[in-house]
C-alpha cells in the first residue's frame, strides 16, 4: 500500500485522531486542537482521505447551516497512525544527560 509523505504536521493531525481512533471527527475542532489553519490543514485531510487513511462523510446540522465534512480514520489509517507515531516518539523522547553539581 503507498502512504502520503508524513510531515510533522500529518503527525499532529494522526495523533489527535488516535485519541478517539473510532470517532468522527469535524476539520474545525482538529484545527483548534492542532493549532493548524484551514490552508495546511484541509489538504492533509484531504490527501490521507486519497490514500483512504481517513473516511470522510457529510453531516447535515440544523436547518439553514450547510452540511459538514466529518472525518475518521479507516483502519488502514489506524494501523498508520500508530506504526508512525511510535517510530517518532523516540527521537522525541531522547533525554538529554543530567549534570550533577559537585
Amino acid at each position: 500500500m503507498k502512504t502520503p509523505r508524513i510531515s510533522p504536521e500529518t503527525l499532529l493531525v494522526l495523533e489527535r485522531f488516535l485519541e478517539r481512533p473510532t470517532d468522527w471527527r469535524y476539520g474545525y475542532e482538529l484545527s483548534r486542537e492542532t493549532g493548524l489553519k484551514s490552508g495546511t490543514l484541509y489538504p492533509i485531510l484531504m490527501r490521507l482521505e486519497k490514500y483512504s487513511l481517513l473516511e470522510a462523510c457529510w453531516v447535515a446540522t440544523e436547518d439553514g447551516v450547510p452540511p459538514r465534512h466529518t472525518y475518521r480514520l479507516t483502519p488502514n489509517g489506524l494501523e498508520l497512525a500508530r506504526n508512525k507515531l511510535a517510530e517518532a516518539r523516540p527521537r522525541s523522547m531522547v533525554r538529554q544527560p543530567a549534570f550533577c553539581n559537585g
